[in-house]
């Protein structure tokens, strides 16, 4: 599963147990985790977004059925936990904001959407036999804050603001996190950090320099393929306010405005440069499917259209194609195959006598 690497441009996507970097894993692949060669999900394609694959996996679990997944955010998380949530323009079962429609008959519920952390170790405290995570206890012990207590993979967008605890939490495993992952240890010791070094809260431009040098700077600083990606999505960016009647990208507009993503700026590019804010959420942008979810639809797509070919096409061509020798259907090489499809896919092995035909 590919996942996102905050704290380096050479490596912005890191893969959980990677065959290719076997001498380097953390730890040992769990028998239940789900292989390159693993063929249990015939849905799932090597390098999936977990976004993607989350979604597929509930698809495939539902089997068609009502089916409800339980996920445990809480709307004073963050700004987007809570719209996930409030928003109306989303499907929802019988009208629950509290339930999100993920596909076909599958929703997510959050059945703790409206507690706050303090509730969380309330709960705890009522029932202390009820398991959790030791992994809060070291927190505590770090004196990490309740409301700050989170748990996911290290090196993503959000996650690597507590990248610097796992050299506390789990010295024993810090020497391979930091190998594991290019710019693990550099991001551990200045993620913490403001300005320019990260780009969170004020940035400023060197002395000489505006917005717009500043930023094809950085940008120049970069490997090809990382400045060849914001390239592509800063022209997306300029493209969609072209449209809205700016000839020009102003090198600033007013903080307020730009915090609102309500006017475009230079000053905004250079800060997810600085941010280093992969699909350029600082923009208003999301994150697109992968190109293993598109090969996934696609294989999707033509085992459906050959389900489809098998269930209109007549039965009568199988008749008198038998081998006499070896009394086998001999499998069918049919011209007006779907597109994508091929004749001898579609064939059917099977004697006469498992087909009850007459010998």
């Amino acid at each position: 599963m590919k996942l996102r690497n905050g704290v380096s441009n050479f490596e912005p996507t890191w893969t959980a147990w990677d065959p290719e970097k076997e001498d380097m894993w953390v730890r040992p692949r769990p028998d239940i985790a789900i292989g390159p060669d693993d063929r249990r999900y015939d849905w799932y394609e090597p390098g999936m977004e977990f976004e993607e694959l989350v979604v597929e996996w509930a698809e495939w679990y539902a089997e068609g059925e009502p089916c409800a997944c339980f996920v445990g955010i809480r709307a004073d998380e963050s700004l987007n936990r809570f719209r996930t949530i409030a928003v109306w323009d989303k499907g929802m079962l019988d009208n629950k904001r509290w339930t999100t429609h993920v596909v076909d008959n599958v929703y997510n519920v959050y059945p703790i959407y409206d507690w706050r952390t303090a509730d969380i170790w309330r709960y705890h405290n009522v029932f202390p036999n009820k398991a959790h995570n030791p992994i809060y206890d070291l927190m505590h012990k770090a004196g990490v804050p309740l409301s700050q207590q989170r748990l996911c993979q290290p090196y993503g967008d959000d996650q690597r603001k507590g990248l610097w605890l796992y050299h506390i939490l789990e010295p024993h495993t810090w020497f391979k996190l930091i190998s594991r992952v290019n710019g693990a240890n550099s991001g551990a010791f200045y993620i913490q950090e403001r300005g320019n070094v990260t780009g969170y809260g004020s940035i400023t431009k060197p002395e000489g320099h505006t917005w717009e040098s500043f930023t094809k700077l950085l940008l120049a600083t970069m490997p090809d393929v990382t400045r060849e990606h914001y390239e592509k999505r800063f022209m997306s960016f300029m493209k969609g306010w072209r449209g809205r009647g700016y000839e020009a990208i102003p090198d600033e507009a007013p903080k307020v405005l730009e915090d609102k993503h309500w006017a475009p700026s230079w000053r905004r590019l250079a800060k997810v440069l600085l941010r280093n804010d992969w699909w350029c959420k600082g923009l208003g942008m999301q994150q697109p499917k992968s190109d293993a979810y598109g090969r996934y639809l696609q294989m999707k797509k033509d085992r459906k259209t050959r389900e489809a070919y098998l269930e209109q096409r007549p039965a009568e061509p199988l008749v008198n194609k038998v081998d006499p020798d070896t009394n086998v259907w001999l499998m069918l090489d049919i011209p007006d195959a779907p597109e994508g499809g091929h004749g001898s896919e579609v064939g059917v092995t099977a004697t006469r006598a498992e087909r009850g035909q007459p010998k």
